[in-house]
């Protein structure tokens, strides 16, 4: 019988998973800024003060469930034990439950009064409260991804996934203008908000059960298949019994479902924990931005209204952080799983020479979105939030990007490479080090020091990784020739993007022409500029040679029309063939 092949069927499991998280994260980013635009600085405040809170929580509950209820059940299936396999379902959907009933109660009788004081603004309570409600439904939700991603049906999982986020930012944006277009206050906006979280997770809950509906035969056939089992258990043979000096036979083994509850608990937990302490670190860095930053400011002379505003100021600059490093990430990770094959087959120098490139890619194009940003930070400030408040600010915080996209690419190396848990010990590190930044420099520098200290932080973060890397895998990471020539390349785009700026900025007909659609055109110009320049910048400059620009799926095919244009160099046929296939 030819069933589908495994391999395969991964393989699109996986691309169907990481297009609905590509979807998901760009919607993610994308409803900040009309979402400010609706409430102001102060409604992106309490949304920013609020929903990290929530993060943390359904992090504790559920980060790393899904993978480890897709492992186990996956486990059992493959060894033919489907009752062991529901039984892990059941288990880890009812302790859900329960963890998600008491993080809920937790979090709006004493949690939401508590953390609200702790930031120093009672106001919260309201927006903490309308998010826990979310509590209640994220869990179960989680158990049933991972039932169907043990199956290795990635559907129902992506389709909620994207439908969960299409109705949360429908829920924020809805909510939001419905509550201050009629005279509430940007609390209420902003608990409207994070209510999305709830309205969200119900319509993917929704999704999920459709789904199991429509796979109702499936189940039929697995209870079938179970009843077949159980029959089969009671007319097994009794157990062999050694005669003296015989060993007993090795017998198969136990299924799950005679395990305890408490012990399939355990393994579960066994798997999830440390994914869920990983999961956790990153919004700590929020985390530490909420407790410090409104709190250094008002006990530095701030006035409290004020200091709440300049906190949703300093909000702007991250969802263009994170829009920036989830492009310049996305290519250099596309060959991280190459490493983790090169690994299995033993094949060092692959190894070394696919470290090498995806670390170096990461920093080229890492480098360009960040420098392009500090660049752009006015006429994108005035473009996506109307004034220039805060423009120095996303210029320190465009930085990070370099460091974040070194940081997610070399952790993702790390782990492929089988030490899971060290990028997650970095970043907590460079969480140590964000607080204490955040604590010297808020005094004297206001947001802009817990921008440089988010810098900082991440720097740390990635350096350690890399340093990591370098004592693991033979590589060359600080060569000035790796780390020249994208310097250069980047000093000439930046000089070309800046002219374009300023001649566009000087020369648009401002009376004619709305500020925003001015600026508007200024930074699509500008970027537009950039990205030339600097693609043909990093090939003359040898920052990106032939064998590396073939290792780049799609880009490849571009090779022989850049040799034709002159301006990427030919180099020699038998040395790139090698470096090709490799």
């Amino acid at each position: 019988m030819n069933g589908p092949n495994p391999t395969k069927q991964l393989m699109k499991g996986t691309a169907i998973l990481a297009a609905a998280a590509f979807l998901s994260k760009l919607l993610g980013v994308v409803y900040k800024i009309p979402y400010q635009n609706i409430t102001g600085d102060i409604g992106f405040y309490v949304y920013e003060q609020v929903y990290p809170i929530y993060m943390i929580l359904l992090t504790l509950s559920t980060a790393g469930v899904p993978i480890a209820i897709s492992k186990l059940v996956a486990e059992r299936l493959a060894v033919g034990d489907i009752p062991g396999a529901r039984k892990v379902f059941k288990v880890s959907a009812v302790t859900l439950l329960i963890t998600g009933l008491f993080f809920f109660i937790l979090l709006y009788t004493v949690g939401a009064p508590v953390l609200a004081l702790l930031m120093n603004d009672p106001d919260l309570v309201l927006p903490i409260r309308s998010v826990s409600f979310a509590l209640l439904v994220v869990p179960v939700m989680a158990s049933i991804r991972g039932y169907f991603q043990g199956h290795q049906n990635m559907m129902p999982t992506a389709v909620s996934q994207v439908v969960e986020q299409v109705i949360r930012v429908t829920t924020i944006l809805v909510l939001s203008y419905w509550f201050i277009y009629h005279n509430y206050n940007e609390y209420y906006a902003g608990a409207g908000a994070v209510f999305g979280a709830f309205t969200g997770s119900v319509a993917a809950l929704i999704v999920m059960l459709l789904y199991w509906r429509k796979n109702a035969k499936t189940q039929r056939r697995l209870a079938q298949a179970e009843a077949v089992q159980d029959g089969e258990r009671e007319t097994e043979a009794p157990p062999v019994t050694a005669q003296p000096g015989q060993e007993i036979p090795e017998q198969a083994e136990t299924s799950y479902a005679k395990l305890s509850f408490k012990q399939i608990l355990r393994r579960v937990a066994a798997y999830a924990l440390p994914i869920s302490l990983g999961a956790l670190v990153l919004p700590l860095f929020q985390l530490v931005d909420n407790f410090t930053i409104p709190n250094m400011l008002i006990w530095t002379g701030w006035i409290r209204d004020d200091a709440f505003g300049l906190r949703g100021v300093y909000a702007r600059g991250w969802p263009l952080v994170q829009f920036a490093a989830f492009f310049a990430t996305a290519l250099a990770l596309a060959l991280v799983p190459s490493i983790s094959e090169a690994k299995a087959k033993r094949q060092h120098q692959q190894i070394s020479r696919r470290t090498e490139f995806a670390l170096k890619l990461t920093f080229v194009v890492g480098l360009a979105s960040a420098c392009g940003l500090a660049i752009l930070a006015k006429p994108i400030n005035i473009m996506f939030y109307t004034n220039t408040e805060g423009t120095l600010t996303i210029a320190i915080l465009a930085f990070v990007v370099i460091f974040s996209t070194l940081g997610i690419t070399s952790g993702a190396i790390l782990q492929g490479m089988g030490y899971v848990t060290l990028p997650a010990r970095h970043l907590l590190i460079g969480v140590g080090v964000k607080f204490i930044f955040n604590l010297i420099l808020l005094p004297f520098f206001d947001i802009k020091g817990a921008a440089f200290a988010s810098v900082v932080g991440y720097m740390v973060a990635a350096l350690l990784n890399l340093w990591a890397i370098f004592h693991i895998i033979p590589v060359r990471l600080f060569k000035k020739q790796i780390l020249l020539p994208p310097v250069y390349a980047v000093s000439v785009m930046g000089v070309c993007v800046s002219l374009t700026m300023v001649g566009l900025e000087y020369g648009l007909p401002a009376a004619l022409l709305h500020e925003r659609l001015v600026y508007a055109v200024v930074t699509f110009s500008a970027v537009l500029v950039g990205v030339i320049i600097y693609g043909v910048s990093l090939l003359r400059f040898e920052a990106i040679t032939r064998s590396e620009l073939a290792l780049i799926p799609k880009i490849n095919r571009f090779i022989p029309v850049l040799e034709t244009l002159k301006i990427l160099k030919k180099e020699d046929q038998n040395k790139t063939g090698k470096e090709a296939s490799s």
